[in-house]
């Protein structure tokens, strides 16, 4: 059976050294203040198959009781790309936040894009969305599985050769 070029792309970008999601930014962060601010290590919480870094344990638990609200949308794929009909990975540093979602951009250009148009995009991206997602891999899981699982704690620092 042939693979599909998609099935290469992952369900939720992560930094391609590290493999943790938003480049190690605090999701949480984005709605707390004007910038994002990078989290450590020393809390991380697993959601996706992918690690997710915060500032503090505080906001990893509330990350970790609700991660769809602070997790960026599509996976941290470029809206804007997303709504033109191509997959691109989001930049952490390049985000709009509307209507309670975080969104990421591939380039300024692309957020300008968002930013003159708006509503029509997002709707498109969720359109493109669902075409693109089944296709995506996800740790060994769809995308729906990957976005959908249940979150968990990562393994105690300890435990992880710290």
């Amino acid at each position: 059976m042939p693979v599909r070029a998609a099935s290469l792309v992952e369900a939720i970008v992560a930094d391609p050294l590290t493999g943790v999601a938003l480049e190690g930014y605090d999701p949480v962060s984005y709605f707390l203040g004007a910038e994002p601010v990078p989290g450590s290590p020393d809390h991380v919480f697993e959601w996706g198959g992918v690690p997710w870094y915060f500032v503090s344990d505080a906001n990893r638990d509330v990350f970790s009781r609700n991660p769809e609200i602070y997790a960026p949308q599509y996976g941290g794929h470029c809206l804007t790309s997303l709504s033109r009909g191509y997959l691109s990975d989001g930049k952490p540093r390049l985000h709009v936040i509307r209507q309670a979602k975080l969104y990421l951009f591939y380039s300024v250009a692309n957020r300008e894009a968002f930013l003159a148009s708006g509503d029509d995009i997002v709707a498109l991206a969720d359109a493109n969305w669902a075409k693109f997602r089944d296709g995506l891999a996800g740790a060994g899981q769809d995308v729906t599985q990957a976005l959908d699982a249940p979150a968990k704690p990562a393994a105690d620092a300890e435990s992880a050769g710290h």
